[in-house]
C-alpha cells in the first residue's frame, strides 16, 4: 500500500490517501532494462539527425589529376577533393540519419508505472485537490508550491491540461516542469525530484493508464 500526503487549493495539508496500487505500486522483471530501452527511444526520437559533413563527393573541386603518376618523384596524387588534402573531404563524413525509433505501446506504459512506483515508494508524490489560478500568476504559483514542497530538487506539476492560466503560471518557475496528465512519460518522471498531481489529474491517470 502506497500513500501520499494530499493538500487543500491553499497548500494546506488534509490527509493521507492511498494511491492506485495498479499504477503506484507495480514490480517488474528487469525493471532497469524497460527503462532503459524506453528512455533512450525517447531521447533518440528528440534528435534531429541532421547534421552533415561533406565527403570526398561532395567537395566542390576539380576531379583533374594534380600531376602525372610516375616520374616525378612525390607521392602520387588524385583528385585535390582527396581527405588526405587541405579544403579536401572528410574520411567518413557524418550524414544524416534517421533516429526514430518506436516501441509497444504496453512497453512505455508499464514504463511509467515502474518510474512512477519508484517516486511514489520513496514518498516524492504528492496530490493537491485543485490549483485555482484565473489569471497566470507566477508569484502565486510559486509560494503554494513552496507551501507544498519546501525541498529543493526538480519538481513535475501534472495538470488535466485544459486549464491554461494554471499551466502557465508554473511554467516559468525554474526547476519546474509541467505536463497534462494524458501524455506523462517515464522520462520525465525520472527526471523530477518531486510530482506534484492534482486530483483531477491522478483521476486520469488512472482512467489512461489503467487499461
Amino acid at each position: 500500500m502506497v500513500k501520499a500526503i494530499k493538500f487543500n487549493s491553499l497548500g494546506e495539508r488534509m490527509e493521507e490517501i492511498e494511491l492506485p496500487a495498479n499504477i503506484f505500486d507495480v514490480d517488474v522483471n528487469s525493471p532497469k532494462v524497460l527503462l532503459h530501452e524506453v528512455i533512450t527511444m525517447y531521447l533518440g526520437n528528440q534528435r534531429q539527425g541532421t547534421v552533415q559533413k561533406k565527403n570526398r563527393a561532395m567537395t566542390a573541386g576539380s576531379t583533374r589529376k594534380l600531376f602525372k603518376q610516375k616520374g616525378t618523384g612525390n607521392a602520387r596524387q588524385g583528385t585535390r577533393r582527396t581527405p588526405v588534402r587541405v579544403h579536401g573531404g572528410r574520411a567518413f563524413a557524418i550524414l544524416p540519419k534517421d533516429w526514430y525509433r518506436t516501441i509497444p505501446r504496453t512497453k512505455k506504459r508499464m514504463a511509467l508505472k515502474v518510474a512512477l512506483t519508484d517516486r511514489a515508494r520513496e514518498g516524492c508524490v504528492f496530490i493537491v485537490d485543485k490549483l485555482e489560478f484565473d489569471t497566470p500568476n507566477t508569484k502565486k504559483a510559486l509560494e503554494l508550491l513552496g507551501k507544498m514542497i519546501p525541498e529543493r530538487g526538480r519538481k513535475l506539476v501534472v495538470t488535466d491540461g485544459h486549464h491554461q492560466p494554471t499551466v502557465k503560471s508554473f511554467a516559468n518557475l525554474p526547476d519546474v516542469i509541467t505536463d497534462a496528465a494524458d501524455s506523462l512519460y517515464a522520462y520525465e518522471i525520472l527526471n523530477s525530484s518531486y510530482i506534484l498531481m492534482t486530483q483531477e489529474a491522478l483521476n486520469k491517470v488512472e482512467e489512461v493508464f489503467s487499461k
